[in-house]
């Protein structure tokens, strides 16, 4: 993972918080996760079929059953990279999932003492 910054390590590692809950959300399949991850107002933007689409938080975790994925143990995901600036910071991950792979791209705000991710960006690679 590579990091540009001008915060502390413990700035960077509480900006991951939100990140590895969303890790945690994928890869259990329950949508508390992503409620721990995102801001109630994210939204999650995107190709899909074609089409662009902007989930609001409530409709992106509609899209999870609350379990894992059969596949879940040959899945993975990795923090590429992380920049903190302040009170916001970007981030991408790469998601496996079988034969997809999934960029992330995130804007991460931070309210008080605690991050959480404002907006999700991704991008299928077929």
């Amino acid at each position: 993972m590579t990091s540009q910054h001008t915060a502390s390590a413990d700035v960077v590692a509480a900006a991951l918080e939100p990140l590895r809950a969303y890790v945690r959300g994928h890869a259990t399949g329950d949508p508390v996760h992503f409620r721990d991850a995102f801001l109630p107002t994210a939204h999650i933007e995107g190709v899909r079929d074609g089409g662009f689409v902007s989930w609001p938080l409530d409709e992106y975790c509609a899209l999870f059953p609350g379990r894992p994925a059969r596949d879940e143990p040959s899945r993975s995901r990795r923090i590429d990279a992380i920049d903190v600036r302040g009170t916001v910071a970007t981030a991408t991950m790469t998601l496996s999932h079988g034969a997809e792979t999934f960029t992330d791209v995130f804007l991460l705000v931070r309210a008080g003492d605690s991050w959480r991710i404002a907006n999700k960006a991704y991008h299928r690679h077929s």
